[in-house]
């Protein structure tokens, strides 16, 4: 396991799960962790990550015993373990490859749109993986989506940006930013040349023009689209999967789930 619980909510939704009813236990100490497809899964897992990661080199960073804060630890570690047992099922159905691939790391946009549970399960779990790219083979953006993606976030061209040197330091600036009779003044200075228009005195350094237009055939965002698709395509797949296979039992409920105790979101 390689990310921890955000801060704020534990990276995921609530939902998605089926608790079980009933009164409150200690969350890691039970026999059961939860039930998968109706069969008990043991508790042995999350209780070894946890005394791993109390006794690791970051134990002292961890919150006290007892407190909410470390039952909200002990609720995520367990959704994780939750997630990577329901793939390696989901794997193990499907015929797919999962075993010896070493962890991965994901970059911090992808950790964000698959929220922190998948993510940690993501980059730990071979079988996570291999699920994920069975789930999400078909999924394509369509040029219709990749049009608006470009009109949405089309910019005005960029202009030339001058290095300056005033009396108050050394600066970049865009011409039209700068007053019009000193911009007028460096328009026609030579780097290195001090120029002075009314009260301004600034020395041109060096003049960066823009980056010419990358043209047809330059790399777009359907790569860049077609992740994110992917992503959303396999958080909705797990959030249907964990609802209808997984029962939770009491004191180990999704970390974000507004019924249980601990949720206490703050800012």
């Amino acid at each position: 396991m390689t990310r921890g619980p955000s801060h704020h909510g534990y990276g995921d939704p609530a939902g998605g799960y089926a608790p079980v009813t009933g009164e409150p236990d200690a969350p890691g100490v039970g026999a059961v962790l939860g039930w998968l497809d109706g069969k008990p899964l043991p508790c042995a897992e999350l209780d070894r990550r946890l005394a791993a990661l109390r006794t690791g080199p970051r134990s002292t960073a961890l919150p006290a015993p007892g407190t909410a804060e470390d039952r909200q630890l002990t609720r995520w570690v367990a959704q994780v373990v939750l997630t990577e047992e329901l793939c390696a099922a989901e794997a193990a159905a499907r015929g797919l490859a999962a075993d010896g691939a070493p962890p991965v790391r994901l970059d911090q946009r992808a950790a964000v749109e698959l929220g922190s549970i998948a993510a940690a399960a993501y980059e730990g779990s071979a079988a996570v993986r291999a699920v994920y790219g069975a789930v999400t083979a078909d999924v394509t953006v369509s040029p219709a989506e990749v049009a608006a993606y470009r009109e949405s976030t089309a910019r005005p061209p960029a202009g030339p940006v001058w290095r300056l040197r005033t009396p108050d330091g050394e600066f970049d600036a865009e011409p039209g930013t700068l007053p019009a009779d000193l911009a007028g003044a460096l328009g026609s200075a030579v780097p290195g040349q001090t120029v002075t228009a009314g009260p301004w005195t600034a020395t041109l350094l060096a003049r960066r023009e823009p980056a010419p237009d990358p043209g047809p055939g330059s790399p777009g965002p359907e790569g860049a689209l077609l992740d994110a698709a992917r992503r959303l395509a396999f958080v909705r797949w797990l959030d249907h999967a964990r609802a209808h296979r997984l029962r939770l039992v009491p004191g180990l409920e999704h970390p974000g789930d507004p019924a249980q105790p601990d949720n206490h979101h703050r800012h």
